[in-house]
């Protein structure tokens, strides 16, 4: 999958997202290939579930925007690349 999505890419079709898949969106976060990650976030909301951060790995992020709704608020981040 990462070979496609690098190649989609560098076409010109366009942005491309991911919802409800959290297996492919932590195998292009692993890969380098997600350039923006929107998270909604609902303050009520409880319950278990998979972390789309597992805890062995970290992932850097730049907050980009955060917007407030009726009932929870909007963040989108940029994935900070490490520079050598």
């Amino acid at each position: 999958m990462p070979d496609a999505v690098r190649e989609l890419k560098q076409g010109s079709g366009g942005n491309i997202y991911v919802h409800g898949s959290l297996s492919v969106a932590q195998e292009l976060l692993r890969h380098g290939l997600v350039d923006r990650v929107r998270l909604l976030s609902y303050p009520g909301a409880v319950g278990q579930g998979k972390p789309l951060f597992p805890a062995s790995e970290q992932v850097p992020l730049a907050l980009i925007s955060a917007a407030p709704f009726s009932n929870g608020v909007a963040l989108e981040y940029a994935p900070v690349i490490a520079r050598s």
